[in-house]
């Protein structure tokens, strides 16, 4: 019930009466929770309330196909979901992240501004808690909405970004397959690889990452929902669970299974955890290829140089005509806050407390702004570094013959002290390695050029 007076109208609910702004559409339950959680002015995700926003209108629809909602109502209800989403749906949603832990500030956030909408469309009053509300708890809503919202976030944005920049890491490898290059072990000179074997074992870290999330989608799409305040399904109808899948189904194009046991996708957060320390061995890789880059990249002068990023800013205040790896350290900086997302997202999973985790808001936020943050750097990287680095040849050549290293080839016929040796020796007198091992084998020049060519030692081999 509401009263209005000028700017603001007085709403009450079970704890009383409450100024409410006159044009919002929530009511008393999501003003208590903006005026007890002033905390980061941080709103919940976008993708996390889009996922809300999509199941009230799956168990609107579950519950008319249960005829536990008048067919109207439920109409109704799916209508103002239809609406929100088509709409700048975030201006509805002010509930800080730092809330209660159960997101029940969310969930009832959710329930009156449907339930407003709904009633407005209806002509008759829409409950919140009755209605839009109905079937459910704060409790297996807000853990189905965390597997959703992951969900579609993985299936419609990271899987598809990261399948991108693997696809310029296996172009860019055919690009790239005539240079070779001095490899580095320990950041010191090693054996010879070329161009297009580097890019090949980027491409294998995230062929596996991929394959990793893939792995752990259909947990990730298996919901709490059904399982209402503890687990038991209390005052929700026995298909509910499964009716409210199908008809989310239907909503989202990906396929949710009710869980097989509701206790353990209320009570924990194990799925959510697992899927952000995957989240954090992409950010891995990606610190990786992005750390490679920019050492390649160095100089132009003073570093290696072997290739040039595209240059996409001056890169100093002061120092006119430098251009920086922006893109890889972007990279970099997003792998870090990843990594920094799921140490808190590790400590949050274990809040589960007897049938209930209390962290779930925050488990929501970091998982979906780890998964927004990779899927926009992976094409990032992918379009404005990878694809778009040239290949400094001279260089690469000059340090290849100057790389006493190549002189491994020649152990099994010298042996590795004697090979030792003729390396030092090239080292100390800065000369190529093929003419100290004329001085100190028996090896003909025609024997030392065929043993020591780059393009033969990247093969493998005796």
């Amino acid at each position: 019930m509401s009263d209005t007076h000028g700017d603001f109208r007085i709403e009450r609910d079970s704890m009383g009466d409450l100024e409410v702004p006159s044009t919002a559409l929530y009511g008393a339950q999501t003003q208590r929770a903006v005026n007890n959680f002033p905390v980061s002015g941080q709103r919940m995700p976008a993708p996390f309330i889009r996922a809300l926003i999509l199941a009230k209108a799956a168990a609107a629809r579950a519950n008319v196909e249960l005829q536990q909602l008048e067919p109207a109502m439920g109409d109704a209800i799916v209508a103002a979901c239809q609406q929100l989403l088509e709409a700048d749906f975030m201006a509805h949603f002010p509930v800080d992240v730092f809330q209660t832990g159960s997101g029940t500030s969310s969930n009832m956030n959710a329930n009156e501004v449907i339930a407003t909408l709904a009633s407005r469309i209806l002509g008759d009053q829409v409950s919140a808690n009755d209605h839009v509300n109905c079937g459910q708890s704060s409790n297996d809503i807000i853990p189905t909405t965390i597997h959703v919202s992951a969900a579609i976030e993985l299936h419609e944005h990271l899987l598809p970004a990261l399948g991108h920049l693997l696809k310029v890491l296996c172009d860019k490898s055919l690009e790239v397959q005539p240079y070779i290059k001095t490899g580095r072990t320990h950041l010191m000179d090693a054996m010879p690889v070329r161009m297009s074997q580097v890019l090949d074992g980027w491409g294998q870290q995230i062929q596996a990452n991929i394959e990793h999330l893939r792995a752990l989608q259909p947990s990730l799409q298996a919901l709490a929902q059904g399982g209402t305040a503890v687990g038991t399904g209390v005052n929700a109808h026995p298909c509910f669970a499964e009716q409210f899948c199908c008809e989310l189904g239907r909503l989202t194009g990906v396929n949710f299974t009710s869980a097989g046991n509701f206790f353990a996708l209320i009570g924990s957060q194990d799925t959510a955890v697992a899927v952000s320390g995957q989240l954090k061995t992409t950010a891995v890789s990606l610190m990786k290829i992005a750390n490679d880059l920019r050492w390649m990249n160095s100089g132009p002068l003073a570093g290696l140089a072997e290739i040039e990023l595209e240059a996409l800013q001056p890169g100093s205040s002061i120092m006119p005509g430098k251009v920086n790896p922006v893109i890889p350290e972007a990279a970099a900086m997003v792998a870090a806050q990843v990594i920094g997302n799921d140490a808190a997202i590790a400590i949050a999973g274990q809040s589960g407390n007897f049938e209930l985790n209390v962290m779930l808001p925050l488990i929501a936020d970091n998982l979906l702004y780890s998964m927004q943050l990779l899927s926009n750097v992976s094409r990032l990287l992918a379009d404005r570094a990878i694809a778009s680095f040239k290949v400094n040849q001279p260089k690469l050549r000059e340090a290849l013959e100057r790389n006493p290293i190549l002189v491994t080839a020649l152990n099994p016929l010298i042996g590795y002290l004697k090979a030792a040796d003729i390396a030092k020796q090239a080292y100390r007198e800065g000369r190529p390695i093929i003419e100290v091992a004329l001085e100190h084998t028996d090896l003909s020049r025609a024997q030392l050029e065929q043993l020591l060519n780059p393009e033969k030692l990247t093969e493998g081999g005796l």
